[in-house]
């Protein structure tokens, strides 16, 4: 199982991104697809995640209402829509796989068996 995430760049406060991670390997219907960020100096920090077979989502309490999860099962990849960006969501983004079931929340990232690559997010004026 292979994990591309990709989309990441350098936005202004207020703008948008669309996050994008592309799997490999398996099909999803039996994964849950978790989105992670990770500052510098700071510790790996869940955003959301979806159970593929579902659509069942869920959110860190800091991004509801700017962060939407998606999928679309013919390219069977996952997409992070970020809107209202601000500064504080400056990181490197990692998207991860795990089997749905998996024991434990969805937002812990040691729950997690396949990572992506990560994308930096950077957000500034």
């Amino acid at each position: 199982v292979q994990l591309q995430a990709s989309g990441g760049g350098l936005v202004q406060p207020g703008g948008s991104l669309r996050l994008s991670c592309t799997v490999s390997g398996t099909t999803l219907t039996s994964y849950d697809i978790g989105w992670f960020r990770q500052a510098p100096g700071k510790e790996r920090e869940g955003v959301s995640c979806i159970r593929w077979m579902n659509g069942w989502t869920k959110y860190a309490d800091s991004v509801k209402g700017r962060f939407t999860i998606l999928k679309d099962n013919e390219k069977n990849t996952a997409y992070l829509q970020i809107d209202s960006l601000k500064p504080d969501d400056t990181a490197t983004y990692y998207c991860a796989g795990r089997p749905r079931e998996t024991y434990g929340s969805c937002s812990l990232y040691d729950s997690y068996a396949y990572w992506g690559q990560g994308t930096l997010v950077t957000v500034s004026s």
